[in-house]
């Protein structure tokens, strides 16, 4: 679909990402317990996406989880890492478990999906995880169209690049990517505790297990799932003129739809997609904005 944009040639240093390690003999169980999808799904052919809730089921990180050596990489906005550290600690007591911030040390590239077909072993679905050397390269286990991203020292970064013919592009082209595809991944602090995890769209971007047992914020999530109670969702804003609010209601007809979450560079609003005032593709009005919001084609 938006292949396009990303060109086989592209990748891109996502110098916004940070990377925690987590290992030690409870690591497995220590994550299980905790994160909205299932640990078993990680492993040296496979990585995930999942999140952190509150016990009520509110949003509060999101990151992909890669298998690396005998632990875990966990990859999460920048922003994020420091409290999902500290937040990592609390739950530790004491499980067997080492909880290490190696950002300064490791990097994530992303590169396109036709580039991943092309390594020798790589298969056609996400989250499909391969080696490069020892370094993990995986496609992208929220949607496929995101590409694939590489967990690289970075020593090794350069180097690697050249070897794989990959030449440095603009961030913002793959975060533009991203927002178009509808997957919020900027300033994901301003959605803390706004919004359930499941209203994320975390179902459909592969990051909730509904079969496995119990996590943090499993009750309400599964509570709404099963009674299908999910009326509203985290979706792109089109901004058409204006200037976007952080907090301020969207409204069709003069009848409240949505708030803006996201107001910066890739804008996101929760919104009662359910309601029958709101349309896809019609103009919507907000404080000082007039807007859209685009429905991805994965929902």
């Amino acid at each position: 679909m938006h292949q396009s944009i990303m060109n086989t040639q592209n990748v891109y240093i996502l110098e916004d990402r940070g990377i925690l390690y987590i290992n030690g003999a409870d690591a497995k169980e220590f994550l299980q317990n905790l994160i909205s999808n299932d640990i078993n799904k990680v492993n040296e052919e496979s990585s995930c996406f999942a999140s952190l809730l509150t016990p009520q089921g509110k949003f509060l990180f999101a990151f992909i989880i890669a298998k690396h050596k005998a632990g875990y990489f966990i990859d999460c906005e920048k922003s994020q890492t420091e409290a999902l550290f500290k937040q990592l600690n609390v739950y530790k007591l004491r499980s067997d478990v080492d909880i290490m911030n190696l950002s300064n040390e490791f990097v994530i590239a992303a590169f396109n999906y036709e580039k991943f077909l092309k390594f020798e072993g790589a298969k056609d679905h996400p989250g499909y995880t391969i080696k490069y050397r020892e370094d993990p390269i995986l496609l992208d286990p929220r949607n496929k169209d995101l590409g694939a991203r590489l967990i690289i020292n970075l020593e090794k970064l350069y180097l690697s690049l050249k070897k794989l013919e990959l030449k440095d592009s603009p961030i913002d082209e793959y975060y533009k990517l991203s927002h178009d595809l509808g997957i919020a991944q900027k300033e994901m602090n301003k959605l803390q505790n706004k919004l359930f995890g499941i209203e994320c769209n975390f179902e459909e971007l592969n990051g909730i297990d509904f079969q496995k047992g119990c996590y943090v914020g499993q009750e309400n999530t599964a509570r709404i799932k099963l009674k299908n109670k999910l009326s509203k969702r985290l979706l792109a804003i089109q901004l058409i003129s204006g200037k976007l609010t952080e907090g301020a209601s969207i409204y069709a007809n003069d009848i409240e739809v949505g708030k803006v979450l996201i107001n910066d560079e890739y804008p996101f609003a929760l919104i009662k997609y359910l309601d029958e005032n709101f349309k896809k593709d019609i103009e919507l009005k907000s404080e000082n904005a007039i807007l859209r919001i685009k429905m991805p084609n994965w929902i």
